[in-house]
């Protein structure tokens, strides 16, 4: 993998970046859709490709692991044929499930013993395993395997936990060093920066996988229930520790504004259900505000879902017929939703690229922000 730093705001940290692998270039900075399963929620690769466009996408180790299992992917080539996608793909490391499972896991210095969710099976995660499972999965961007602090998290815990996965992630690079990549292209290692929402930890943390020397380099912990303000201020601790010329990637973020206001301190790469889940329940991101479709309001409205027509979606159907198809449960609606969301999401990290390039990123953010924080 390499990463080209094309040039930093005068005015933020904001970035525009290319990062290179086998399977492509990727325009940073990026967001990444969720395809949890080997799938987006309600998208076709079709439309995946031609209206949403992404240079990557997202899969998840645990749920891949458990379905449709790790042999079945290393039969079909892996995961980019399995599912018939040849843009990127990154692999997360499992720990933000493992996080959730809550009462189905217990967490020791081996490893993650969990229950799956599925039928109630035992099964067991450590950082060798991960890694091999990922390699199997066949991401050309994998991470290592960490765990997901809770909020509040106490400090005591935080720092034992933040500890164990830097031990864990020198497991993971170790174990790396004697497996190959399976399918004949490079698979990139992305270390996880962990300490919850204490600002000295994640000073800590930053400096230990800055010295790991990794390709590119990730932040977790953060997006699971703290205040937006606490993790800004994370985020902002982190950027000026971790290494300029490598990617930055802040997982599972967020709303279009959390992810404009982390591009303005340095983030690189996102991911986030958000647009997709909140697409199913009717919600609509726009950069006018956010829109309720299922809202009496919008009964006999008849103009473009977005009037500037940030995807093919808005311009074909109105407010009315989606308001209609989601009154009548009709999947169409959870689909058109979806790739507005999808395609919204895409056109913003992509506008937020082109202003850092003419020098006026921050102005534009500012002026975003302001405008998305609605309700329409």
């Amino acid at each position: 993998m390499k990463f080209d730093l094309l040039h930093t705001d005068t005015q933020s940290q904001a970035r525009a970046g290319v990062v290179t692998t086998d399977h492509g270039v990727i325009e940073t900075p990026i967001f990444m859709p969720v395809g949890t399963v080997a799938s987006v929620k309600g998208v076709h690769q079709r439309e995946l490709k031609n209206d949403i466009n992404p240079d990557i996408i997202l899969g998840n180790t645990y749920h891949l692991y458990l379905r449709p299992q790790i042999d079945v992917l290393e039969k079909a080539g892996g995961l980019h044929k399995f599912m018939g996608w040849d843009r990127n793909i990154l692999t997360d490391s499992g720990g933000y499930q493992v996080y959730s499972l809550a009462g189905r896991r217990k967490i020791k210095e081996e490893g993650v013993k969990f229950k799956s969710h599925i039928d109630g099976s035992y099964h067991f995660f450590s950082p060798e395993s991960v890694m091999d499972i990922q390699r199997s999965i066949g991401a050309d961007i994998i991470m290592a395997f960490d765990e997901c602090t809770p909020y509040p998290c106490d400090f005591h815990y935080a720092r034992r936990s933040m500890h164990m996965t830097h031990r864990w992630l020198d497991r993971c690079v170790s174990h790396l060093e004697k497996s190959p990549a399976k399918y004949g292209y490079e698979q990139t290692l992305f270390p996880i920066v962990q300490g919850s929402t204490y600002k000295d930890l994640r000073a800590q943390s930053a400096e230990y996988i800055a010295n790991v020397g990794a390709q590119g380099n990730a932040i977790g912990g953060l997006s699971v229930g703290e205040p937006a303000e606490e993790m800004y201020a994370m985020t902002e601790v982190v950027t000026a520790i971790l290494p300029k010329e490598k990617p930055r990637y802040l997982m599972g973020v967020g709303t279009p504004i959390n992810i404009l206001e982390n591009i303005a301190l340095g983030i690189d790469m996102f991911d986030c259900v958000m647009p997709t889940r909140n697409a199913r329940n009717g919600m609509l991101f726009t950069a006018h505000g956010t829109i309720n479709i299922k809202n009496n309001k919008w009964k006999d409205d008849f103009s473009p879902i977005d009037p500037m027509g940030h995807t093919f979606v808005d311009t074909e159907y109105t407010k009315a017929y989606l308001r209609h198809l989601f009154a009548a449960d009709e999947y169409l609606g959870k689909q058109i939703a979806t790739i507005h969301n999808l395609g919204f999401y895409m056109w913003l990290v992509r506008e937020a690229r082109r202003q850092i390039l003419a020098g006026t990123f921050r102005t534009w953010k500012d002026m975003m922000v302001k405008q998305m924080d609605q309700r329409l």
